[in-house]
């Protein structure tokens, strides 16, 4: 394995010495600065590449079991302690498909407004890793559970990120699918070790077509399709835990040409990494192709820390998976309210009608509300939805303070979301809850105190020592001073103790 790490280095450090040279130069790196998708070529007078990035997104479905095991999930157990023995795929085993990730997966797919299948099928899907012991992975090739959809997505735009631009992409298809077991590697010891807690886990995979452009809107759409799951409820989403792991299918061509020789990069886990790995990768390919070089169909995998694509292994010679029909699982039959069998048990069916009257608003129209209720900026909206908790407490807020929301938003955003950052916490580690928020926000309304003072108090509140604003405000001596007749006795004092001043 030593080899191709090494060998990517070296690529990536000429490519990045190639890349640091043309920008010195005045050039500008793929998407950046430039009317999206356009990528002007190192010479003038060259038509300009365009680049085209599609994404597969794996969700793992939040659910208590597994999805055709009733082994539990849990992230944190210890190796190899959640393994049935259909997950280790002993003989005689069969799978028995959840509920729960039927209903994760039609939920999902409605929010995306895709087509429902009422009819799915389930197929194998053969490889052969250590960490996958049938040999091959039960997905959806032939007939997913969701087809056609559509993500809408924002990004900001313009000198100062202020221009909100919305853009789509179009979703292919959402297909369930078990994940595989997870390999352990210990270098020092030349050894790998295999983990089957994860076998056999929930995946909805989201295949998106390739209407994207760089690595900006690359995460922007992640972004947006990992909100939408953690409001459904359908997946937590969580990258840090490999919870959402993003496969991103990159080209290059000229305007008016055919779409370039594709790679993947596999595995992304961070929103950041993946609109660095894009961005790399399309720089990459242009400039292997301008140096008379060709761009080979295969899997890469991103170096965060030498912030470069490595090759993995190539597609030239295509893996035959041996796609053929699940044998031990029927058809996926779904029913919505015209064709629902009377007198049926609603426990043994799945009801789309029923999912699609209970899916709650999605982020699209909580910033929709969020803008017309308190009249706040678009921008503003985003930055509370994109923070896990910040809405909800923006709103608490709001409702214990006699406080304008329009100035709530500034305190709530550039203080509080402030020191969050400062300190690297989340809104629900914040030392700072809404309700002692709202406390000072309220002393600076009622003129208590001014807005430099106020700040000060928050200072304090952050040190978590459990006194509320106004305690503090007293021990500090930090109220305004109402009285004309004690402000005239101050400014009469300062006189008559600068007399050789006055």
């Amino acid at each position: 394995m030593a080899a191709p790490v090494s060998g990517g280095g070296r690529l990536c450090r000429l490519a990045w010495r190639r890349r640091a040279g043309a920008l010195h130069s005045g050039a500008q790196p793929a998407a950046l600065g430039r009317e999206p998708g356009k990528v002007a070529a190192a010479q003038s007078g060259v038509a300009p590449w365009r680049a085209v990035v599609g994404l597969e997104v794996h969700a793992q479905i939040s659910s208590n079991s597994k999805i055709f095991s009733g082994s539990q999930v849990q992230f944190t157990a210890p190796p190899n302690s959640l393994v049935s023995f259909f997950d280790a795929s002993l003989p005689g085993t069969l799978p028995v498909l959840n509920r729960r990730c039927v209903e994760a997966a039609v939920m999902t797919g409605l929010a995306l407004s895709c087509s429902i299948n009422k009819k799915s099928l389930f197929d194998r899907k053969h490889y052969f890793y250590a960490d996958l012991p049938a040999g091959y992975q039960i997905t959806q090739q032939r007939l997913p559970i969701a087809v056609n959809g559509n993500l809408s997505y924002t990004l900001c735009v313009g000198a100062k990120q202020s221009q909100m631009v919305t853009k789509n992409v179009r979703i292919k298809q959402i297909q369930l699918e078990q994940d595989s077991g997870k390999s352990l590697h210990n270098d020092a010891r030349s050894q790998t070790f295999i983990d089957l807690n994860r076998a056999g886990v929930g995946l909805m995979e989201v295949v998106m077509e390739p209407d994207m452009c760089c690595g900006e809107e690359a995460a922007a759409a992640v972004r947006e399709l990992q909100l939408i799951l953690q409001t459904l409820g359908s997946s937590q989403a969580i990258m840090a835990e490999g919870q959402l792991r993003v496969d991103a299918n990159v080209s290059v061509h000229h305007p008016g040409e055919s779409y370039g020789v594709r790679t993947e990069v596999k595995n992304i886990n961070s929103l950041r990494f993946l609109a660095r790995a894009v961005d790399y990768e399309i720089q990459r390919q242009i400039e292997e192709l301008e140096n008379g070089g060709t761009i080979l169909n295969e899997t890469r995998a991103f170096d965060y820390k030498l912030g470069c694509t490595i090759p993995m292994r190539d597609k030239e010679g295509k893996q035959d998976y041996r796609f053929m029909p699940e044998p031990n699982l029927p058809p996926l039959i779904l029913y919505d309210a015209k064709s629902l069998p009377a007198n049926i048990d609603d426990q043994q069916v799945v009801n789309i009608d029923w999912i699609q009257e209970r899916l709650p608003d999605l982020p699209s129209v909580k910033r929709v509300r969020l803008v017309e209720q308190y009249g706040i900026l678009p921008e503003h909206s985003f930055t509370l939805l994109n923070e896990d908790g910040l809405m909800e407490l923006f709103e608490d807020v709001v409702r214990e303070t006699q406080m304008n929301p329009k100035k709530v938003i500034g305190w709530v955003i550039s203080e509080l979301l402030g020191h969050l950052k400062q300190y690297d916490l989340t809104v629900k580690e914040s030392p700072v809850n809404s309700l002692s928020l709202a406390d000072l926000l309220n002393l600076l309304e009622r003129g208590v105190i001014s807005s430099s003072a106020a700040k000060q108090v928050l200072e304090e509140l952050w040190k978590g020592e459990g006194k509320t604003p106004l305690q503090i405000v007293k021990e500090k001596r930090l109220e305004l001073i109402q009285n004309q007749r004690e402000l005239d006795q101050i400014c009469q004092a300062v006189m008559e103790g600068h007399q050789e001043e006055l």
